[in-house]
């Protein structure tokens, strides 16, 4: 399987876990499976001892760690740079960065505030523009992008508010970095992923609700996990999906198909 995959020592950058719920911490265990090199980033002192806790709790061999902020372009150049001159080629990237105000998923959408839409557009969809454009000096090879997004971003799920105008610009920006990127043989996609139990989600009101309803009308009756998310990014992330860019590939057991 690694020889079909080929991703056996290629350096992935995981951008995004918070804790061993994260979609992101799934993706990194698929990628472990592949002998791939996992690269992490992390925000805060606070993030970095979760992740630290993560790695050893799993008895993983200490990867390369680094430090970056995805609301702060000097933080984003400064980080790639260093990944960069520490393993010289990067491959790939998961990014599974999203973020809004608390008070933006509480109430009517209507009520947004104009610093919670800004802060929500920042962190969850230009972060991948700013990445995208930091990493593509050290992706000479080619490679592959896969960003998270959800079914919020193309229908009006209630409760989900801001973050879905977000993940729709998320999905927009994939489509526009794919065009630009192709040329220099590098692939962006999204992973729409249905609801999963991870503390981002649980900021959701309707959240435990969307969980009951997937599993009675989606056509495979029951919510994915993280490791099924994992596994088609992983997909995503190697050589079966070469020919595919630009593209929102759906882990929710089927449930966007619905009228």
């Amino acid at each position: 399987m690694e020889d079909i995959l080929k991703l056996k020592n290629k350096n992935i950058v995981v951008m995004g876990v918070a804790n061993e719920r994260s979609l992101a911490w799934g993706v990194a265990k698929s990628l472990y499976a592949t002998g791939a090199n996992v690269i992490y980033t992390y925000r805060s002192d606070r993030s970095l001892k979760k992740l630290t806790d993560i790695i050893n709790k799993n008895d993983l061999p200490q990867p390369l760690v680094v430090q970056c902020d995805a609301n702060d372009d000097a933080s984003i150049k400064e980080a790639f740079q260093r990944i960069g001159e520490s393993v010289g080629t990067i491959h790939g990237i998961v990014h599974s960065l999203a973020s809004s105000k608390k008070e933006d998923l509480r109430g009517d959408f209507i009520n947004t505030s104009r610093e919670g839409y800004a802060f929500a557009q920042d962190t969850s969809a230009y972060s991948l523009i700013a990445v995208s454009r930091e990493a593509k000096p050290y992706m000479t090879e080619g490679g592959s992008i896969v960003t998270m997004s959800y079914l919020g971003a193309e229908r009006a799920v209630p409760g989900y508010n801001v973050m879905g105008v977000a993940k729709a610009a998320l999905e927009s920006s994939v489509k526009y970095l794919s065009l630009d990127l192709g040329k220099d043989n590098i692939r962006v996609n999204a992973i729409s992923a249905g609801a999963v139990k991870t503390v981002s989600a649980k900021g959701v009101g309707s959240f435990n609700e969307i969980l009951h309803k997937i599993e009675e009308e989606a056509p495979l009756k029951r919510n994915v996990t993280k490791e099924e998310v994992g596994d088609m990014s992983v997909a995503m992330l190697s050589h079966l999906s070469r020919g595919v860019t630009g593209e929102v590939v759906y882990v929710d057991s089927g449930f966007n198909i619905l009228g």
